[in-house]
């Protein structure tokens, strides 16, 4: 456990905490959330003692070891095994295989552990200074962005691994969805405090609109009161008869304290500009495939169209394929064979983030902005500069004096500003916060043409893809419906393999043996079983909710026949609105029920298929 009391951190004028804390308790999986620049890495660096808080303590028991991962490589051993088990306490230094599950879940070959880690690209360092941290058991273990340099399968595997954890954690990231699979509880940095719940940040978020609403009203009312006063005091004050009151009224003005308006929160709002279109496909592709030299293809005869409302997610490992497919798309590199096609109303933006090299360093936002779409006037290129958190005179900064991050967001501002029914995005969520990819969600669901997009982030896969490309081992292949039904369907190839790897220790197998093979399907169809049981909870949950929205209604009716009996009016006319709302509440229940009971039914089949095939009786 350790407690964070009463601290306070400022950068000059920049304020980051105000007189807060925190206690972090056993065994809690704390994500932390805010917005950019509002001191989430401050917090882990105060906590790991890089920085001290102006004011305030921070209280760590004696012996309490807290880890983190290094973002700079200094290694030590010859190969990417051995460097990994330094990770490794004392105790433990001869469990190789420890360290040969962790480095395998986040994407390392057996091949890629026998390298120099020098050789390893720079995502696959930190990929490897990652796993020397999970290698060994911290009582708290710090992760800032640990997605960052993860593919989905890595992301996948870190998730259940970090369910697992025994000590505490203090979790940050941008994708939602990783966080709430993993957290226990949820802590927001808002208005210069720390607000912690316990559950995942829809509840945080719910929770804080809810007070921000509260404090609104009030403030509102208060003000009504004082205004009241103060027109009391205006026209009573010279009244000698009523002297006492005004001062009564004045003394209690100067003890009421003044509640401050909120300040509103920027947030980046998104909104893509469409472009009109005759209804036909707007790209076909055909037997599209690309390798390096003479290397193997990195795909090859890949074939699809992208239709007018099509939301299409490209998804796979790092190193795959994914931006080189892109890059092929729109026309950035020659295939080696295939052809792209457009229809001709079809117009497309791309983004991708080694585009910011093509931003002129002595233009400005707004002259960025505007070169993106020559018809477009001063004022709404001001309205997207404030879209992208560049508002006033912040539109007229430099290019060469922004951040990464903020280059990111110009480039994303750029695509905003152009009239198009295409957009070919390529991890548009990388150099956001939280709820920005909230709001790049929504506007990506409202734009009227046609998404391509590479992402990793679950979150809007789930919530927005309808058809895939998947990168696997073999290339690329069109896969026809949602990511929950891949999942489900296909699923991914390392998932498989790390459920049937068991290696000994101090040796990796290279064959998976007839009876991992058999504890491979055993272990598939358990899998599956698991996850029936959040849809079976769901669907009792909402039978439960409408069995009790149906008690309550039945007791409303017979309040209304006693009220009809006695002529009271105003309650009859209070109950039949409770009527309506309950009934209206029993009918969106069952509008969920039976969707939620459809699935279920569709996941109990496709068990029982499973466990046939398995060789089970039940």
């Amino acid at each position: 456990m350790i407690i964070v009391d009463n601290i306070s951190k400022s950068y000059g004028a920049q304020e980051l905490f105000r007189e807060t804390g925190f206690r972090l308790n056993s065994r809690e999986r704390l994500g932390l959330v805010g917005r950019n620049g509002h001191g989430k890495t401050t917090l882990l660096r105060l906590i790991t003692g890089e920085e001290e808080p102006d004011s305030g303590s921070i209280v760590i028991p004696k012996g309490y070891l807290v880890g983190c991962v290094a973002q700079e490589p200094d290694f030590s051993e010859d190969t990417v095994l051995k460097e990994g088990c330094t990770g490794l306490a004392d105790e433990e230094k001869g469990n190789h295989w420890k360290v040969e599950k962790i480095l395998a879940g986040l994407g390392f070959s057996i091949p890629d552990m026998e390298k120099h880690p020098s050789e390893l690209s720079g995502g696959f360092q930190i990929r490897l200074n990652l796993a020397k941290v999970l290698a060994r058991e911290y009582n708290l273990l710090l992760l800032d962005e640990p997605n960052n340099y993860l593919d989905i399968t890595s992301i996948r595997w870190l998730t259940q691994f970090l369910n697992g954890w025994k000590g505490e954690l203090i979790l940050i990231t941008h994708d939602r969805g990783f966080m709430d699979h993993v957290v226990t509880h949820t802590m927001g940095i808002y208005r210069k405090t720390f607000r912690k719940i316990k559950g995942d940040t829809g509840k945080l978020y719910d929770q804080l609109a809810l007070e921000e609403e509260v404090y609104e009203k009030t403030r509102l009312n208060d003000e009504k009161k004082r205004k009241k006063s103060e027109e009391f005091i205006r026209r009573f004050r010279a009244k000698a008869r009523l002297g006492s009151l005004v001062q009564s009224r004045i003394k209690a003005l100067e003890k009421q304290e003044r509640l401050e308006k909120l300040e509103q929160a920027k947030d980046l709002d998104f909104s893509f500009i469409s472009k009109p279109f005759n209804g036909k496909p707007l790209m076909n592709v055909l037997d599209l495939s690309y390798g390096y030299g003479d290397g193997p293809p990195l795909f090859s005869d890949l074939s699809f169209s992208l239709g007018p409302y099509d939301r299409m997610c490209v998804i796979g490992k790092n190193g795959k394929g994914k931006t080189t497919l892109l890059k092929t798309l729109a026309g950035a590199i020659r295939p080696r064979s295939g052809e792209v096609s457009f229809n001709i109303t079809s117009s497309s933006a791309y983004y991708e983030q080694s585009n910011i090299s093509n931003l002129d360093d002595d233009r400005t936002v707004l002259d960025e902005i505007l070169l993106s779409n020559p018809d477009m006037d001063q004022q709404k290129a001001r309205n997207i500069c404030g879209m992208m958190m560049f508002e006033g005179d912040s539109a007229l900064k430099k290019i060469k004096v922004l951040s990464g991050g903020e280059k990111n967001r110009v480039m994303l501002g750029k695509v905003i500003a152009t009239p198009v029914n295409l957009l070919l995005l390529d991890e548009p969520t990388n150099h956001l916060d939280m709820e920005s990819c909230d709001a790049l969600l929504e506007a990506i669901n409202e734009f009227d043409g046609a998404v391509l997009m590479v992402t990793h982030n679950e979150m809007l896969l789930h919530g927005l893809a309808e058809r895939l490309v998947v990168f696997q081992e073999g290339g690329a292949k069109v896969y026809e419906g949602g990511y929950q039904r891949f999942l489900e369907t296909r699923g991914w190839d390392d998932e498989k393999a790390a459920r049937a790897y068991e290696p000994p220790e101090g040796k990796l197998e290279k064959k998976v043996m007839r009876k991992d093979m058999k504890r491979l399907r055993a272990e598939m169809v358990r899998e599956r079983g698991r996850e029936l049981r959040p849809l079976e909870t769901m669907v009792r949950d909402l039978e439960r909710m409408i069995v009790e929205a149906e008690g309550r209604l039945e007791k409303l009716h017979q309040e209304i026949v006693v009220a009809s009996q006695k002529g009271e009016s105003a309650a009859i006319a209070d109950l039949s609105k409770e009527i309506h709302s309950r009934e209206r509440e029993i009918e969106s229940l069952f509008r969920q029920l039976e969707p939620a009971c459809a699935r279920l039914e569709e996941k109990k089949r496709h068990f029982a298929a499973l466990m046939k095939e398995a060789g089970f009786e039940e």
